[in-house]
């Protein structure tokens, strides 16, 4: 991608359409002339950063477009380092458009998506990780993704990966040391403490591993299906815990068709919800495309709501359902529905103390919304059994993701090759290869390609 650097560039920062304020940011060597040149008030260019100043915009032919707020940050403090100026006017499409239009004419150019970032990144204001948070953050919907974005952007997962990679090199420094003296046989680094300090770092970067899969769900929800035999009760116990009449209810078996997905956020996690067709031999092709995308969104979700009937479902059946629906990765909530109508069933009656089965037994009623704030309650458990705490660092980010485990890998041949006793050559090698991979996440190691995908899917005002 081709980087414009020296352009000053402009585009609104606030959201599209009508509103009672727009805001319109320039950034780059000439944003506080160019504002200046049709701002009048006071003279811009001799004011002191991160002050604000009260004005009118004028046209070519002196017409007054707006009274606006200008605020002035003079480089390098500013979000991109630049000098910077935001201008804050009424929220008609008709001024925002014609501002832009004025500020083009006098030399700046429309931004790209991300590009105000992509600056800040690129003039040393934040490193990669922390750029990609922005959106991120930008895009949080719940409790959970907002605390991850903010504890990424804050410089806490950056902070950890550069003091793993740190350490790291202050070791390579001495193994390339040895290279240069290699005809002295002469060893600078102690290969004990080597690789003591390899297997500390994978440690680490194994914990961060496994904080993904949570981290990867509370950034994007929790894919979690509703399933069970036809009226057993699933559409009813959507609505119950929606609180509102979102699927059709009948007492026609088959009645739920396609799948049906709504968001629901309890205590700050969202929970992709999807209620889907019933689970039984179908009687025509639409009610077994049905039933064919139901097992699909089974398999591909995290978690698994099966719903059953406590008056007409036999125990075999149950279990036989399970048996269909469970697989290794997805954790299941057994919703024993319609209790109302048969109070005394427990748990025990459908799995017998010597079964192996472990699933987490939740009696309700969803038409008389019986016990739903305990099934909310058992969902959140669901996702937080391993109590981690959100001020943690957490990976969210797929592309981190594969790069710590390329640099795991990449460890673990260091680890094999000590253990060999193969010469230092090779040992750097292995730890070059670690070093560029943790750098590729805060963007000491980047590519024109990488960058271009990361701060394409910015808007185009950040």
């Amino acid at each position: 991608m081709s980087h414009h650097l020296t352009d000053t560039i402009v585009a609104l920062a606030t959201p599209s359409g009508i509103g009672a304020i727009g805001v319109i940011r320039l950034s780059g060597p000439d944003a506080i002339r160019i504002a200046n040149s049709v701002f009048h008030g006071k003279d811009l260019e001799q004011q002191a950063s991160h002050t604000v100043h009260f004005g009118t915009i004028h046209n070519d032919e002196g017409r007054i477009l707006d009274e606006v707020l200008a605020t002035v940050f003079v480089a390098p403090r500013s979000y991109t380092g630049e000098n910077v100026v935001e201008v804050s006017c009424h929220g008609s499409d008709y001024i925002i458009q014609e501002l832009m239009q004025l500020f083009i004419q006098k030399g700046a150019r429309t931004a790209n998506p991300g590009e105000y970032t992509l600056r800040a990144f690129l003039n040393g204001q934040m490193d990669l990780s922390q750029a990609e948070a922005v959106a991120d953050l930008i895009a949080s919907s719940s409790k959970s993704s907002h605390a991850i974005a903010m504890q990424q952007m804050r410089g806490g997962f950056s902070d950890e990966i550069k003091k793993l990679r740190q350490e790291l090199i202050d070791f390579a420094s001495l193994i390339e040391l040895e290279l240069d003296f290699s005809e002295e046989d002469v060893e600078f680094a102690d290969r004990s403490k080597l690789e003591a300090l390899v297997q500390q770092i994978q440690r680490i970067i194994k914990a961060l591993l496994d904080s993904f899969q949570l981290g990867n769900v509370l950034k994007n929800g929790v894919s979690t299906v509703i399933a069970g035999r036809p009226n057993s009760g699933k559409s009813t116990l959507l609505n119950a815990l929606l609180n509102e009449e979102r699927a059709i209810v009948s007492e026609i078996a088959g009645t739920t068709r396609d799948t049906i997905e709504e968001v629901l956020n309890i205590k700050g996690i969202q929970f992709r919800i999807i209620d889907t067709a019933g689970i039984r031999d179908a009687t025509d092709t639409i009610e077994a495309i049905g039933v064919e995308k139901t097992m699909q969104k089974v398999q591909s979700s995290a978690l698994l709501v099966y719903v059953f009937d406590v008056v007409d479902t036999q125990p075999e059946e149950v279990r036989a359902d399970l048996e269909k629906l469970v697989h290794e990765n997805i954790h299941v909530l057994v919703v024993a529905n319609k209790m109302d109508l048969n109070p005394y069933t427990k748990k025990e009656h459908y799995f017998p103390e010597n079964s192996t089965a472990d699933y987490h037994w939740v009696p309700v009623s969803a038409l008389n919304k019986m016990n739903i704030d305990y099934l909310k309650e058992s969902l959140h458990e669901a996702v937080l059994s391993k109590k981690i705490n959100l001020e943690s660092t957490i990976v969210a980010n797929a592309r981190h993701y594969e790069a710590l485990q390329k640099s795991y890998e990449d460890l673990d041949r260091v680890l094999r090759g000590l253990s060999a006793g193969i010469t230092s050559d090779f040992v750097a090698m292995d730890i070059r290869a670690a070093l560029h991979h943790l750098g590729e996440i805060t963007g000491e190691i980047s590519t024109d390609d990488l960058l271009g995908n990361i701060f394409g899917r910015f808007c185009i005002g950040k």
